[in-house]
């Protein structure tokens, strides 16, 4: 099963190198056991363009589409036979990037 791990903050700020030593550490170990799929920072939500094409033409409109105190700066996809290994991972990675995170599975 595969687990999408949200990470969530409500600064723009970039890790601290601390921060990204533990990261790394975290998505070699990932790697090393099999868990690590896919991870990947995002840039700020003032970068995002949301796209509605549900009309006769698309409609494009600058920034976020939701406006919230905080929002993902970052994501694990992470493989786990079940969701109790999936949240003791997230566990780890939220412990390692020093920020909330966010457990769904991918259907």
């Amino acid at each position: 099963m595969q687990y999408l791990v949200s990470v969530i903050d409500d600064t723009a700020g970039l890790a601290t190198p601390d921060e990204m030593a533990a990261i790394d550490a975290f998505n070699d170990r990932l790697q090393a056991e099999g868990h690590r799929v896919f991870a990947g920072g995002l840039a700020a939500p003032a970068s995002a363009t949301v796209i509605d094409n549900r009309g006769e033409e698309p409609l494009f409109t600058d920034g976020p589409f939701l406006e919230s105190k905080e929002y993902i700066i970052g994501f694990w996809i992470m493989e786990a036979p079940d969701l109790d290994v999936a949240l003791k991972l997230a566990a780890e990675g939220s412990k390692a990037c020093n920020r909330k995170v966010e457990v769904r599975p991918i259907l």
